[in-house]
């Protein structure tokens, strides 16, 4: 317990609350005193006796909650109920206040069951009686109904501090050898430097263009805006204008300035991700073996046993490379594994990379999430986006975010000069007209909504060996392999027809002569234009918007098609990325749908009465949802690597991160539904207990990857 106290104190000592991360280390195993769990630990032989919700284990962490409780109820409540929801949950997860389920925190307070009981009569006077911790110099939020929401929040770090203290501990005792040889991150300073030099050696090849030079000039406003004092900043840049590598030169050069720790750069679901880990570890070099993780899919395991609990994402690098889902929805979870990793970003730069897409009916939780960070946690914030700024606080947008700063002078002026692209509406195309139209052209990217158009679009194409398909039913490395043979095209200058899914839309670079668009969101239709004329080589690139037979799935992407087929023929938006266009899209579709802002009601999760905190962490976490079906991730023994990954895999029974992290990139994310599809086949092998392996070669098409039976892949939209 003295060492995970002090583990948690050090983490915490990042937001100015080492007192409280001790405080919870210390009382957090205090159940482990009474005779009930001793007598357990001599009877189990599997290393996981501390382990909680299992048959046959033994209560130890509402001791502590108890205690805390009975200990600063009179002199700090507050403190005594953040305390209770952090000691009560290190194993099972921060729990809700109170509801019908015995596991709520009022009714495990007041059961005080007799293991409860003995462990606290048995416990040192010493470690009981410990002062309480001085409260947070919280900065208070502006809006009454944050108020509860910052208070969940400390909860929520301070139990990220404990969670992860205590798996290291565990880690300590378990497995020596791997805890002595974790990875110490490089250095911010030497990550800077590295990039400089890339940076450096990238412009010294590049010709001399309007392209070009606008891109030299975003990177000198980004290293000059690094210098300001941490909080939001705002890098609005179109598609094609270098905004990945200059946030990032931004980021590294804030951070060393400012002393900050770490850099966390979060994209879209719907991007490849790897894309982006790709750049970033070409700009580091040997830097990035060591620095960089990109953690996206979930790999990480859901139910705990003991050596699960070292396999657990803790985010110790200096770069982390992920998407929305993963980091708001760690942000607002309540399970351990899930919340381990919340305490390290604290003093960090996030970059939120297309900002505006956002689902808006989450967006009031997700912008006070980051008014959080920002305020109270040392963080900045930048939020990168290529079309006009859409979270911003406005008169008609009062939940938007205030006080950001933007890094380069005149985003308006910028977009104007690298305008490259001309935008035209065509109607509807039936996939018979729409196959023929790409036929018909020697380079061209079709980017449509879902996975079942995707398909089929790509099987009435010429097969001449100048036919791709992108979408997320292929392993992440399989899709690397597609974009380099589709880049080799297009620089040769040989045929080139790609159809994709949205995936293609952030993070990857690649430059067509003409894409077409099935109708989307004004800010996806933008995102697809950037994949044309990105150079600037053309005098004008040709981008086409059209409407399908076949509507977007429901939710986001189908609110948002219609949001902006409601400006089709509008005065002022002939050009669909015309800045009217854009400003009235974003009014449409964010500034003026209050009632959906939190449609799920996440916000009223947390409260106070009196001036103690009542948090329903567990609700807030079923609520708060990117993607409402669950999906599990299927291993995929793609090429030599992939299959070597498996056997791997296969020989180890207690897989660690390294081996999850390099096996995320042979994974597809499969809903629920279709994983008993395939389990009725045969078609997966179960390891461990916890992992899915393909084993049917001829359901994953070197093309156009997993197979699933007929219609059943239209439902997922990547």
């Amino acid at each position: 317990m003295q060492a995970v106290g002090q583990l948690a104190a050090d983490y915490a000592e990042a937001f100015g609350a080492a007192d409280w991360g001790r405080l919870a280390g210390l009382w957090h195993d205090v159940g482990k005193y009474s005779q009930a769990f001793q007598s357990y630990l001599l009877r189990v032989t599997d290393g996981g006796a501390h382990l909680e919700g299992q048959p046959g284990r033994v209560d130890h962490s509402s001791a502590g909650a108890v205690q805390a409780i009975r200990r600063l109820a009179d002199s700090n409540p507050a403190a005594a109920r953040i305390l209770a929801y952090v000691i009560a949950g290190h194993h099972a997860g921060l729990a809700d206040w109170k509801t019908s389920s015995d596991a709520s925190l009022f009714y495990r307070l007041a059961a005080e069951k007799s293991s409860t009981l003995d462990a606290l009569a048995r416990a040192p006077a010493e470690l009981l009686g410990q002062a309480a911790p001085a409260m947070p110099a919280l900065q208070p939020a502006d809006a009454e109904a944050e108020i509860g929401f910052q208070a969940a929040f400390f909860t929520r770090m301070i139990f990220s501090c404990l969670a992860d203290a205590d798996f290291l501990d565990t880690e300590a005792f378990m497995d020596p050898a791997r805890a002595v040889g974790r990875t110490v991150p490089a250095a911010i300073a030497s990550m800077k430097d590295a990039l400089r030099r890339h940076l450096e050696h990238m412009q010294a090849r590049a010709d001399r263009s309007p392209v070009n030079d606008r891109r030299r000039e975003i990177l000198s406003a980004c290293l000059a805006a690094a210098a300001k004092a941490p909080g939001f900043f705002s890098l609005t840049v179109p598609t094609g204008g270098g905004k990945t590598l200059s946030s990032l030169a931004f980021a590294l050069e804030h951070a060393s300035r400012r002393g900050l720790e770490r850099v966390v750069y979060a994209i879209p679901f719907t991007s490849i991700i790897e894309q982006n880990a790709a750049v970033f570890r070409e700009a580091l070099g040997e830097l990035a073996g060591v620095s960089l993780i990109e953690h996206h899919c979930n790999l990480d395991p859901v139910r705990e046993t003991a050596w699960n609990r070292l396999a657990c994402e803790n985010w110790d690098a200096r770069l982390i490379v992920t998407t929305n889902v993963q980091f708001f929805e760690s942000l607002l979870a309540n399970r351990t594994s899930a919340c381990r990793k919340l305490h390290n970003l604290a003093r960090s730069v996030i970059i939120m990379d297309e900002a505006q897409s956002l689902p808006v009916e989450l967006l009031a939780p997700c912008l006070a999430v980051l008014r959080e960070l920002v305020r109270n946690y040392g963080c900045s914030v930048v939020l990168c986006t290529a079309t006009q700024p859409a979270i911003h606080h406005r008169e008609d947008f009062k939940i938007g975010l205030a006080g950001v700063r933007e890094i380069v002078a005149d985003p308006r002026q910028l977009y104007e000069s690298m305008r490259r692209v001309r935008v035209e509406h065509a109607g509807k195309l039936d996939d018979g007209e729409l196959i023929g139209c790409l036929s018909k052209a020697d380079q061209v990217l079709c980017v449509v909504n879902t996975r079942k158009q995707a398909r089929e679009v790509y099987a009435g194409l010429p097969d001449d060996g100048g036919s791709f398909h992108l979408s997320t039913l292929m392993c992440p490395v399989h899709r690397t392999h597609i974009l380099q043979q589709v880049r080799r095209r297009l620089e040769e200058g040989l045929p080139c027809r790609l159809v994709s899914t949205q995936l293609i839309e952030a993070g990857v670079d690649i430059d067509f002569p003409v894409v077409y668009r099935a109708m989307a969101g004004l800010d996806s239709i933008a995102q697809a234009a950037g994949r044309c004329n990105r150079e600037g080589r053309l005098d004008c690139g040709r981008v086409v918007a059209f409407d399908t037979d076949q509507p977007p799935p429901p939710g986001h992407l189908r609110q948002s098609a219609q949001t902006a087929g409601e400006l089709i023929g509008l005065p002022g938006c002939q050009d669909l990325l015309g800045l009217e266009a854009i400003e009235r899209y974003f009014r449409l579709y964010y500034w003026k749908r209050q009632d959906l802002w939190d449609k799920h009601q996440i916000m009223a999760c947390f409260r106070q009465s009196n001036g103690l905190p009542i948090s329903d962490f567990h609700e807030a976490a079923r609520l708060f949802r990117f993607i409402k079906d669950d999906t599990t991730p299927i291993i995929i023994p793609w090429g030599h690597q992939g299959r070597s990954l498996v056997e791997e895999l296969r020989g180890d029974p207690f897989p660690g991160r390294d081996l999850r992290r390099r096996l995320q990139r042979f994974t597809v994310q499969v809903r629920d539904r279709h994983i008993e599809w395939l389990q009725s086949r045969g078609a997966l092998d179960p390891v461990h207990d916890q992992f899915h392996i393909l084993n049917k070669e001829n359901l994953y098409a070197g093309d156009t990857g997993l197979s699933l039976a007929g219609d059943m892949y239209e439902l997922n939209t990547a």
